[in-house]
């Protein structure tokens, strides 16, 4: 029981020692309703890139339908920790013509933009 007892506080410290982050899934970088896909939308995974010192995130739309859709979609940027850089983008309307594909893009002057998702819905 002693064992137990002088155990504790250890344990609990070594609880409070890791790097404080949010975890985020890398690899869920576009996040979808449903009717988005079954629409005929088929989106890249965002990739960043600096223009003019700020970050720039893009994803390409492909709409394999014959007919054009029209979507919303939003980009949210996290730091390294993976907090939500503010202010958040306001919501953006595009439509993708038939079987063809468009480049949907976000820019961020924030220095700590690390990483990027999009958010797709009708």
């Amino acid at each position: 029981m002693r064992f137990l007892m002088a155990l504790l506080p250890v344990v609990l410290l070594m609880g409070c020692s890791s790097d404080p982050h949010i975890a985020l899934n890398n690899q869920q970088t576009v996040i979808m309703e449903s009717p988005v896909l079954t629409a005929g939308i088929i989106p890249s995974s965002p990739s960043i890139s600096e223009v003019g010192g700020r970050k720039q995130a893009s994803s390409v739309l492909s709409n394999s339908q014959p007919h054009a859709v029209t979507l919303h979609y939003r980009f949210y940027w996290y730091d390294k920790q993976g907090l939500d850089l503010l202010p958040i983008a306001e919501a953006r309307t595009i439509t993708v013509p038939a079987n063809s594909e468009l480049t949907i893009s976000s820019l961020n002057g924030n220095l700590d933009a690390y990483r990027v998702r999009v958010y797709l819905y009708l």
